[in-house]
């Protein structure tokens, strides 16, 4: 069973959302959220499998929630469900870690595929947000790339996968400390300093195919 967030400040495409989800028999809403506030709370309290954002709430938004989440690490991963398909959303949504993006007007028929592919370690993005992300990889191509252990790619993919240290490290039987220790090294050889400049960096040289 799949557990979810919903995350809205529309209530009548919320409750939408949620009947549509529900119909489902491997899927189960498991709390609800109109604002950025709400859903933080409900993602720290629920610890869901999949939480769904809309990039515009009161408080601070879909966005800030996705920060804030990383920031928690939380394994909850993330699935945008938005009206915009502007690039700069994109972008800082992937950035944030969301592995699915979603347009408002196809959730019909992509929100349910989106949370599956999530759910199952898969990303799920918009044909306008892979071109861009592409285009990225592709403007990047030419540039050295600091040679990192097949260990520390690793390290990197599940990081930026949006996996906690704990399940990074059951899935390469090592120490949660060995995974820290890995990070601390990945960061230093590619001069990056936050977990989110881990994720971009991933997402620009492909390293999550």
């Amino acid at each position: 069973m799949i557990r979810i967030v919903l995350a809205d400040d529309h209530q009548i495409l919320l409750d939408g959302l949620k009947r549509l989800i529900e119909s489902k028999g491997d899927m189960q809403v498991v709390a609800t959220a109109t604002d950025a506030a709400s859903a933080i709370e409900a993602a720290r309290t629920h610890r869901p499998d999949i939480i769904v954002l809309d990039i515009s709430m009161p408080g601070g938004g879909g966005l800030e929630v996705a920060r804030r989440i990383r920031e928690m690490e939380l394994p909850t991963k993330i699935v945008v469900l938005t009206m915009y398909a502007e690039d700069r959303y994109v972008m800082e949504a992937v950035r944030l870690g969301a592995a699915g993006y979603v347009l408002k007007r196809a959730a019909d028929k992509e929100l349910i595929d989106a949370i599956r592919a999530v759910a199952a370690g898969e990303a799920y993005l918009t044909p306008a947000a892979v071109r861009l992300l592409l285009a990225t990889q592709q403007n990047d191509a030419g540039r050295p790339e600091p040679a990192l252990s097949p260990r520390e790619r690793e390290v990197l993919r599940f990081t930026a996968r949006g996996f906690s240290n704990l399940e990074i490290a059951e899935r390469l039987f090592v120490s949660p400390k060995t995974v820290d220790t890995y990070r601390s090294r990945i960061m230093a050889k590619l001069d990056l300093h936050r977990r989110s400049e881990l994720v971009d960096y991933a997402l620009r040289h492909g390293l999550l195919e």
